[in-house]
């Protein structure tokens, strides 16, 4: 690894990512960008769908599907779709265990330990019944009814999550927008057992690769196999999510761009809005725009729209026709 100038840089980091053209594939790009993150907010495509559009352009969704729940070349875990050849390392994070550090690690622990019995009772009828969805589980809970912030009153989705990153339970499908649940073991290949440590410098390794460059006390180091070609022309939106921005003050330092989301925050103290895109040009970050899909209309209509967007409207037609012929 060597340092590279800023402009090398931002090159760099958008051939890394794929961001120049060259994606051809849902299966080869969630293996070069090592996962694709998940999120139900879907104001324009959820994250998943819409970091794989900013690469490859207009592609059949029905393509991730296929992937993950009938050729099994993709899988589901911990909020991210990973590809089947990471399954030996995050195994080993799943097998993971040491002292509780943070307050929700031992939230967690102390749930699994007072709820034994309903624990047994899950895996119990997964081996039996499933696939289920979660509401097809009675909530046999010994905490009694409380209100979380996503599972609500019902505990069988936290019992559910604990299960599942402890590598207990799989994904093993959506109904509805609804995980499926199944046993791990039947639904997962066998997989050689890999030490954490091994595991966590492979995942490391393939985070810096897709990263293309970081930035070691003020200089930009690139890594071994980082391109320095000059980058097309090429115009698209980003999510959110996608991991050539998801590191807010890194995007700063590379494009010179201060982006937040602003979906928490209330409306009268929002600079921009509540689902906000940027808009890249190239290997520059140009301007920021608010889309909304409407699904009624089949319509994409623009809230609001910042900095150049000289180009902007041959984005959005591209996004449009997508998510006219992809979003049900």
């Amino acid at each position: 690894m060597s340092a590279v100038s800023a402009d090398d840089a931002r090159r760099i980091a958008v051939h890394a990512q794929l961001l120049d053209g060259t994606a051809r594939s849902v299966l080869e790009t969630v293996r070069r960008l090592g996962f694709l993150q998940i999120d139900p907010i879907s104001t324009v495509a959820p994250p998943q769908r819409l970091v794989l559009w900013s690469r490859l352009g207009a592609y059949d969704v029905r393509e991730l599907d296929r992937l993950l729940w009938r050729e099994k070349k993709l899988i589901e875990w911990n909020a991210y779709v990973w590809p089947i050849e990471s399954l030996p390392y995050l195994r080993a994070r799943m097998r993971q265990r040491r002292p509780a550090k943070y307050a929700w690690e031992r939230r967690g622990n102390e749930f699994l330990k007072t709820n034994a019995a309903f624990r047994r009772y899950v895996l119990r009828e997964l081996e039996r019944r499933g696939p289920l969805l979660a509401r097809e589980l009675e909530d046999r809970s010994r905490e009694g009814r409380r209100d979380h912030r996503w599972y609500g009153s019902r505990t069988v989705g936290i019992m559910l999550e604990l299960l599942h990153r402890r590598g207990h339970v799989a994904v093993a499908g959506r109904r509805g927008g609804q995980r499926l649940w199944d046993l791990a073991e039947r639904w997962y290949p066998e997989t050689e057992d890999v030490p954490l440590a091994d595991a966590e410098r492979v995942l490391a390794e393939q985070r810096a690769r897709a990263l293309g460059v970081q930035l070691v006390g003020g200089n930009w180091i690139a890594h071994e196999d980082a391109s320095t070609a000059a980058v097309p022309e090429r115009v698209t939106l980003l999510s959110p999510f996608d991991r050539l921005i998801h590191d807010r003050d890194r995007a700063e330092a590379l494009f010179g761009f201060r982006y937040r989301l602003e979906m928490y925050v209330p409306k009268a103290k929002r600079e921009y809005g509540y689902y906000v895109l940027p808009i890249l040009v190239g290997d520059r970050i140009v301007g920021r725009v608010e889309p909304f899909f409407d699904r009624r209309t089949r319509t994409l209509e623009v809230l609001g729209a910042w900095g150049d967007t000289s180009r902007l409207d041959e984005a959005l037609a591209s996004l449009e026709a997508w998510l006219r012929q992809s979003v049900p």
